[in-house]
């Protein structure tokens, strides 16, 4: 058995996971919660057995001791772990595929954080807190950017003065690349076609959500793109708005550049449009007759058939439509009015099947549907797990 540590650093968290991906199925799951305060917790789980602790955790370096001390004392044990993964959220236009993590590449992802300010510089501090900890295995950086480094010039480049795009590395990059890959892969897997024969479009629908167009396994748009604030509605964060929006709130609020982005990411979106940002709030205000969450999930819905259709053009067609990740694969009062409203492209809903709840990949179009739309669970530790052996076999 192969054992590969996944490891999810945020600014004061660290989510992590052991498994092989051959199996796929996680033998052990966790969570080190409140990096740097004054009290921390870590949740180690193995089967069916929880374990947890509080006490303080200074930085990165004591949170992955603490995840290696959990294994020691609880199992499954770390022997046969053959090297460590860790989810890198920008690569910027350096790295364009999972890389072996090496003192030039530390250097560049410092480079790279300006880019990525909220994910990066904790997603480095992981790594030099894991090679501390874990010295004697490989430590491979997965990148959420790199599934979209295929797109074409014309999808990934801003009409902005091409000197400073260039000096300043702004285009689109994209985001949730690896579940898209992933998804996509298993979308063709369902249709029992060849993925080079496919045209796809995957909707990952998360608190964080982001939409793609692939054609036969290419990426060739997404709705993210210098940063993860751009495109659909999600749960904290605006998604599309006016570029005019930012200047227009620093002149007639008085806001700062940093509160109209603190805004933006984290007071928009369903947040900020009815105070909801579970779906299964939102549904429920919905029944007890919110005029205003109706309204919110209405935006939401909207933005969301627009990308689609716009998506159906660029690929001159599509195969399928696929939902995924925690709102794509469990609520069915989004999906039901997106489908509806996409009627006169061909898309026929399976009612029944759209309310049937179920933890595996099924179809909920018709068969008179002339678009198959699917319901896949994302996977990306998984593909994480599979791109980092990938990586140490080359």
């Amino acid at each position: 058995m192969s054992h590969i540590l996944l490891l999810n650093c945020g600014s004061s968290s660290i989510k992590y996971q052991l498994l092989d991906p051959e199996v796929g199925a996680p033998e052990a799951v966790g969570l080190v919660e409140r990096i740097g305060l004054e009290v921390g917790t870590i949740t180690h789980e193995v089967g069916d057995n929880e374990f947890r602790e509080s006490r303080p955790f200074a930085d990165h370096t004591e949170g992955v001791a603490a995840v290696v001390k959990m294994f020691q004392d609880h199992g499954p044990s770390l022997d046969d772990v053959v090297a460590v993964g860790h989810r890198t959220v920008h690569g910027g236009s350096t790295f364009v595929e999972s890389t072996l993590v090496d003192a030039g590449v530390i250097a560049k992802l410092e480079e790279l954080s300006d880019l990525a300010p909220l994910h990066n510089p904790p997603g480095l501090a992981g790594i030099r807190a894991a090679q501390e900890v874990l010295p004697d295995v490989p430590h491979v950086a997965i990148f959420d950017t790199a599934f979209f480094s295929t797109l074409p010039a014309e999808a990934y480049t801003y009409a902005i003065d091409q000197e400073v795009a260039k000096r300043l590395g702004i285009r689109k990059y994209g985001f949730h690349g690896t579940s898209h890959s992933y998804v996509s892969k298993e979308a063709a897997k369902f249709l029992d076609r060849p993925i080079e024969e496919t045209k796809i479009i995957v909707c990952h629908l998360g608190n964080g959500a982001s939409i793609s167009a692939v054609d036969g396994g290419v990426a060739i748009e997404t709705s993210m793109g210098l940063t993860p604030l751009q495109g659909l509605v999600m749960g904290t964060r605006s998604g599309d708005v006016d570029p005019g929006l930012h200047k227009y709130l620093v002149g007639a609020a008085g806001m700062t550049i940093d509160e109209v982005d603190t805004l933006l990411n984290k007071k928009s979106g369903m947040a900020g449009l009815c105070g909801h940002t579970d779906m299964r709030d939102v549904k429920t205000a919905i029944d007890e007759g919110d005029e205003q969450t109706q309204l919110a999930l209405d935006v939401y819905v909207h933005r969301l058939v627009g990308y689609i259709g716009s998506y159906i053009a660029h690929l001159g067609g599509v195969d399928a439509l696929v939902f995924t990740a925690g709102i794509g694969e469990n609520a069915a009062h989004v999906r039901g009015p997106v489908i509806r409203k996409l009627k006169a492209l061909g898309f026929e809903l399976d009612e029944d099947a759209n309310a049937t709840r179920a933890k595996q990949a099924r179809e909920i179009s018709t068969p008179e549907s002339k678009v198959r739309v699917l319901v896949i669970p994302t996977n990306e530790e998984l593909a994480m797990a599979q791109e980092t052996l990938a990586v140490i076999s080359k």
